[in-house]
């Protein structure tokens, strides 16, 4: 026997049910779900980059529950519910793909020989999703709308940080070119020293200090978008080659019997750089 999304969605109910469901499941709401959400998808994203595609599975099925964990919690509340959401996403990714469905709806096709170029498509895209948030109503917080809006505060602050210099780059505040980003990064580094140095002999703020810290790191996300390179990408391939050095040591201390703890630093630096020689050698 094969279940089906339909069987899925039961079984969301039955948890549900304050008197014959599960307690736990019963009284989750929408924010106390939301670490969950977080976790599956970065588990999801781990299983890729491990190419571990039998987990992989399993991890988009543990993802794909919590959307029909917040759909079942939106039908209880009247808010909508998974057929609604279904339903939004469909039209949304029909608007926003002309250069697929020209006429606005799934059985029209384009013409193969007449396909706009990607230049296009990225425009076309941006237009219309500008235009879909002209049509949104005011948030909540009865701020002002700007063209900032709608880049999610939880992001993670380096993915964050992209988008809003993406998004403002859009509107023409950017560098010229990647020099000056360059030299943009020695003055925050240049500050953040001043910083320090002031935060250490006591004549200034931890908040500043934290403040120059994040304009250096900010410096380098635009850095990393001039060059093409994903930020978040390249922090985990340093994450790895980090932890593969380092459990080299390990292992090549555990060899001859000597403990880390009981190393020096120079002692430990001499066999990181062995390590390195090593790779590079590869």
């Amino acid at each position: 026997m094969s279940y089906s999304l339909d069987d899925l969605k039961t079984l969301m109910v039955r948890l549900r049910d304050p008197d014959t469901g599960c307690p736990w499941d019963a009284r989750q709401t929408f924010a106390s779900i939301v670490p969950h959400t977080l976790e599956e998808a970065y588990e999801v994203a781990d299983a890729i980059e491990r190419e571990d595609y039998p987990n992989l599975e399993d991890e988009l099925g543990d993802l794909l529950f919590q959307v029909i964990f917040y759909s079942q919690i939106g039908q209880e509340s009247q808010h909508f519910d998974f057929d609604s959401v279904v339903d939004n996403l469909v039209c949304k990714l029909i608007r926003r793909h002309p250069h697929v469905f020209p006429e606005g709806t799934l059985v029209s096709r384009i013409d193969p020989h007449n396909r706009p170029d990607e230049d296009w498509i990225k425009q076309s895209w941006e237009r219309i999703k500008a235009e879909e948030r002209s049509l949104k109503p005011a948030p909540y917080s009865a701020e002002p709308t700007g063209r900032l809006d709608a880049i999610a505060r939880t992001l993670p602050a380096m993915a964050r940080a992209e988008k809003l210099q993406n998004r403002a780059a859009r509107h023409g505040f950017d560098w010229p070119d990647i020099a000056p980003v360059f030299d943009k990064l020695h003055e925050e580094i240049d500050e953040l020293k001043e910083a320090w140095q002031a935060a250490y002999d006591g004549s200034g703020e931890r908040d500043a200090l934290e403040d120059e810290l994040g304009d250096v790191m900010f410096v380098c996300v635009n850095l990393a978008r001039f060059m093409k390179v994903n930020p978040e990408q390249a922090l985990k391939r340093t994450n790895h080659k980090f932890e593969a050095r380092f459990r080299a040591i390990e292992a090549e201390l555990l060899a001859q019997g000597r403990d880390i703890d009981s190393e020096t630093l120079e002692a430990l630096d001499a066999i990181w750089q062995s390590v390195k020689g090593v790779e590079r050698q590869r």
